[in-house]
């Protein structure tokens, strides 16, 4: 971590014992453990359901579930936040921390493919947060435009500059590259919505639908 790294870190409401614990077993556990959102995503997370003020989120990529937790932490009472993922050996670790945060009323937790979960649902949702396989946000901006959003309603999607990769040459086997280059494409020529890219630590496309 740089000086200004620390800075930031140091200038930012602090990570509470909780998230910080399941970092650090998510660092000891998982595979790929820096695919966790960590503390200043998870505060921006928190902050922007604080602002939008949401009934219904919907999460596609749990992981370990701190963007879960810190979402949920956000939510007016009756809120409501569902979060599928696909890989069932971290359904444990994430639900260990459900229970531990307190939030089960609020949390929802599904196993396997949003593509085929999401619109099973049957609902529409204020904020979808789309954290997943990179192959596949094309195919999900396209579930949630169809059946899942309405005026109003933001889309959330992260890893969007995929460590620089998006403004270089793409070589087609490189598919998780070419699906995020195709979404972000995708949302530009899309007048339905409006956009800003935030270049937090991976980038966050951060999508109003008008």
């Amino acid at each position: 971590m740089d000086a200004l790294e620390r800075y930031i870190e140091t200038h930012t409401t602090a990570e509470d014992p909780l998230l910080r614990e399941l970092d650090r077993e998510t660092h000891l556990r998982v595979v790929q453990p820096r695919m966790i959102s960590g503390h200043l995503q998870g505060r921006l997370l928190e902050m922007l359901v604080r602002m939008i003020r949401p009934r219904r989120i919907l999460e596609i990529g749990t992981f370990t579930g701190y963007s879960a937790i810190c979402m949920a932490r956000g939510l007016d009472e009756g809120g409501v936040l569902h979060t599928i993922e696909i890989d069932d050996e971290l359904e444990s670790l994430s639900s260990k921390y459900f229970a531990l945060s307190g939030l089960q009323d609020k949390i929802v937790a599904h196993t396997g493919p949003a593509l085929d979960i999401a619109p099973r649902l049957g609902m529409r949702f204020d904020l979808i947060f789309i954290d997943a396989d990179k192959r596949e946000y094309p195919a999900y901006y396209r579930m949630a435009m169809d059946s899942l959003v309405e005026s109003g309603s933001y889309l959330l999607a992260d890893n969007i500059l995929w460590y620089g990769k998006v403004a270089q040459e793409t070589p087609a086997s490189d598919r998780q590259s070419q699906g995020i280059k195709t979404f972000n494409d995708m949302v530009m020529q899309d007048e339905r919505v409006e956009n800003i890219i935030l270049p937090i630590r991976d980038g966050l496309n951060l999508i109003r639908v008008k």
